[in-house]
């Protein structure tokens, strides 16, 4: 009885020791996260924009950003692609046209374009972002050196020449795309520049349409109840992407900004436009079927836009995309 009972001693201290090594065993196992299948390895994924947790969050969770430059003339359309844009900026170009810039955070098409050339607008204009992958088709022989200096990482066909081709749907020079895929992913969404998205404050007047013209262009926006959104039109005409159907924005902003001419001219001798959007001035925002009255700000180049009521309160964006008009007059 003795001897069986030293039998269970011994048992039972070797069933200790083997749950001792387990249980330690286990503790240094990593632990393991379940991903997404459509999620890169390693990625983190990026915060949902609300008021609290706009979309450019913290930089370790930010999603990268990448800017096309897009060409905007009636040979160029219909776009692809930038229907899946954070921001699009409508710009004034030589000889009263317009170009946009399409900004991509967390989503990002397979294709984009036409793609267009540069401008020096469009630095000052990404520097809020903090780095972000530029892609346009070239550039003035003088504005190159300070594209290269800017706060963009500039992206063109001569340097990723398998990034890029050409459609066959259009003439030349309005047939360039590029995927996004495979050109390099830009730098954190900075945590200066925030989309913030909310509830409108109070106020505002009801608007049915906008439109903001250049001199040999136009841009205007229909606000739809049924879709709750603002429809983009282009020199008169309903605007849409071969991939997503007609352009639309949760929110739209009139931004009057000073226009001087660069020092820089196109292929043509015609002198280029510099829209500052460093400084402060006068806005409209348009949402939820509303205009109102805005103030923007924008004290540094590393700093985003901000935009506020006259009398100082915070005018959040509504959810969707955002459409930002550049120009000198509203």
């Amino acid at each position: 009885m003795v001897r069986f009972r030293g039998v269970l001693v011994r048992a039972a201290v070797l069933l200790a020791v083997l749950a001792t090594v387990l249980a330690g065993g286990l503790a240094c196992q990593p632990a393991r996260t379940q991903r997404a299948p459509d999620e890169p390895q390693g990625a983190a994924p990026p915060p949902e924009p609300t008021a609290e947790a706009p979309a450019a969050g913290a930089p370790s969770s930010a999603p990268p950003v990448l800017a096309v430059k897009i060409d905007n003339v009636p040979e160029a359309r219909p776009p692809t692609g930038i229907g899946s844009a954070d921001v699009v900026v409508v710009e004034p170009v030589e000889g009263g046209l317009s170009r946009l810039v399409a900004v991509f955070g967390a989503k990002r098409p397979p294709v984009v374009g036409p793609v267009r050339s540069a401008r020096e607008t469009d630095l000052e204009l990404l520097s809020q972002f903090g780095r972000p992958t530029l892609v346009f088709s070239g550039a003035a022989p003088e504005l190159l050196p300070k594209l290269d200096s800017a706060a963009v990482d500039p992206v063109r066909p001569e340097q990723l020449p398998g990034a890029f081709f050409r459609g066959g749907d259009r003439p030349v020079p309005h047939n360039l795309f590029v995927r996004p895929g495979e050109v390099p992913a830009g730098a954190a969404w900075s945590p200066k520049a925030p989309l913030v998205f909310g509830p409108a404050p109070a106020g505002g007047v009801p608007r049915e349409s906008a439109q903001v013209d250049y001199l040999a262009a136009s841009t205007g926006f229909t606000w739809s109840p049924e879709q709750q959104r603002w429809l983009v039109s282009m020199d008169g005409e309903p605007a849409a992407a071969t991939d997503s159907g007609r352009l639309g924005a949760g929110t739209v902003v009139l931004q009057e900004v000073r226009v001087r001419d660069s020092a820089l001219s196109d292929s043509a001798g015609s002198v280029s436009p510099h829209a500052e959007t460093v400084g402060s001035g006068r806005a409209v925002v348009l949402r939820d079927g509303k205009a109102f009255e805005a103030r923007w700000s924008r004290p540094g180049p590393d700093v985003g836009t901000s935009y506020t009521t006259p009398s100082g309160a915070p005018l959040p964006f509504a959810p969707g995309p955002v459409w930002v008009a550049l120009n000198d007059r509203l």
